[in-house]
């Protein structure tokens, strides 16, 4: 089998319970959650596994689209200049009311990775009755933040002046995202409220406000120290150190943002992730609750980044994902 660093380049995401599960909101377990997944001592110790075929990897890579579901590629949702920034939207065949959208957003460190990387989840919740969608956006090599922050959210504006055409309530619209997709998915979640985040892709004066959040270990305080020496975060934000620019790095943060009238969010993180620590999600979690934020916690002990890549881990989540959605974006 191949190692963990090759799977998780060919699916283009970042790379690099035992623990008391933390569950804040207005739902609980039902009897027949799927079990929470046996992690492992360390990160070396989970390859090992991997490499040993002791760990089923899901198929991301070959997803096939049913044929009660219609696939629309390559739609521009905005424009900057010459260039174009666009998305693949899955459409439920014979809708006859309007029904939400869950945006599914990837990761890659702001530098890499691809719409399609999503396929398996947009599939996934179109074929459960959600019109999906999957956005490409402006990469840290092209342009630094905050324009894939003003890409991500022209994406919203978009879907919301086109609900008609494509059968989208707009007012249930939710946003899903992955690593750096997760901190995108956080801004815009959060940042409804912050006006020089909205860029001038298109569809000016429509709300990129959202209704519901999952955040699949995405950073959410950039000011931290380990956040402050990530390479990565540091080119997204132009080159400019914490000592240079530290407002940068809160302007960044989905933390900053942070409001009670901010939507339900669901959050999924390993305990030994190295790219994104633990910590994140526990801040996120503790500065929901006390604003009384409706939220949902998965804190998989012994997993690390690109966990759901694992299918027992990608069960579980699912299993969240869809009780969350049932209670904040009901398809009815």
């Amino acid at each position: 089998m191949a190692s963990f660093r090759m799977l998780t380049r060919k699916y283009s995401f970042t790379i690099l319970a035992a623990f008391a599960l933390l569950w804040i909101g207005s739902y609980g377990f039902a009897q027949d959650a799927p079990p929470m997944p046996k992690g492992f001592e360390s990160e070396e110790a989970l390859k090992a596994a991997l490499l040993m075929g002791q760990i089923k990897i899901i198929d991301a890579a070959h997803v096939t689209v049913p044929d009660t579901v219609e696939e629309i590629k390559d739609i521009e949702y905005g424009k900057v200049g010459d260039r174009s920034l666009q998305l693949d939207l899955y459409v439920p065949k014979n809708l006859t009311k309007p029904v939400p959208v869950i945006v599914f957003i990837h990761g890659g460190a702001w530098k890499s990775g691809k719409r399609s990387d999503m396929k398996f989840y947009t599939v996934d919740y179109a074929a459960k009755g959600y019109v999906t969608a999957t956005i490409s956006y402006r990469f840290t090599q092209e342009a630094i933040f905050p324009a894939a922050v003003q890409d991500a959210k022209c994406a919203i504006r978009w879907l919301r002046a086109n609900a008609k055409k494509y059968h989208i309530d707009p007012d249930k619209i939710g946003v899903s995202g992955n690593s750096a997709g997760g901190h995108l998915s956080m801004m815009i979640g959060y940042s409804s409220d912050a006006p020089e985040l909205e860029g001038n892709g298109g569809n000016p004066g429509v709300s990129s406000r959202v209704q519901a959040v999952v955040d699949f270990y995405g950073p959410v305080d950039m000011t931290t120290p380990f956040a402050r020496k990530q390479g990565v975060l540091i080119s997204f934000l132009g080159g400019k150190t914490y000592e240079e620019a530290p407002e940068l790095y809160v302007k960044s943060s989905p933390m900053t943002y942070l409001t009670p009238d901010d939507p339900p969010t669901a959050i999924f993180h390993g305990t030994i992730d190295s790219v994104v620590p633990i910590d994140q999600a526990d801040s996120l979690a503790k500065k929901l609750q006390e604003l009384k934020i409706p939220y949902v916690y998965d804190r998989f002990e012994g997993w690390i980044h690109t966990m759901d890549l694992a299918e027992a881990v990608n069960v579980r989540c699912r299993y969240q994902m869809d009780k969350f959605f049932a209670k904040y974006l009901p398809v009815k």
